[in-house]
């Protein structure tokens, strides 16, 4: 799995992936965030992340790295989970960093992958990921599917790890 993004989203779903057993590339471009990661030293506070991290980073199933063009080779899903703030002035989401990962993914991909939309996206941000994808690398063979983020702020591991307790932002006590 490729996590592209290590902020909120990306880093606590990485790490949580990486707990349930599956390898792990977080991605960012920003080297100095990358190296403080490999040092145990995380970009925000969510209770219990900073173990869960620093416990699959040292088993080997949670890798930070600013190379997406050496990470995904053999990826079987990438998730693209990066940001899409408020555009100034229509208070619409900035897509630019969206479509910017669907560029740089499409000619590095040279195998079946799927393409995981984390961000906040509006209705039909996954076509648009497909014909970028396609402008591109015309041969790549893929599918685009949305999961959309549903974690909350203090409670974002539980919530990953056991997301039927959630529904609609009210928790299920029964679940």
């Amino acid at each position: 799995i490729i996590m592209l993004g290590t902020g909120y989203v990306g880093l606590v779903s990485g790490a949580c992936f990486s707990e349930f057993g599956y390898n792990v590339i977080c991605v960012d471009k920003d080297e100095v965030k990358i190296r403080n990661l490999e040092k145990g030293i995380l970009p925000i506070y969510e209770p219990g992340l900073e173990d869960l991290v620093n416990k699959n980073y040292r088993n080997g199933k949670l890798k930070f790295s600013n190379s997406v063009k050496n990470s995904i080779s053999e990826a079987d899903a990438i998730f693209i989970a990066v940001g899409t703030p408020e555009r100034r002035g229509d208070g619409h989401a900035d897509l630019s960093y969206v479509y910017s990962a669907a560029r740089e993914i499409a000619p590095i991909l040279n195998k079946h992958c799927v393409i995981i939309i984390k961000s906040t996206v509006p209705v039909g941000t996954s076509l648009e990921i497909k014909n970028i994808i396609k402008k591109y690398n015309k041969n790549a063979n893929f599918d685009v599917v949305s999961n959309p983020e549903f974690l909350r702020e203090g409670s974002a591991i539980e919530d990953f790890m056991r997301p039927n307790r959630v529904i609609v932002g009210v928790e299920n006590e029964n679940a």
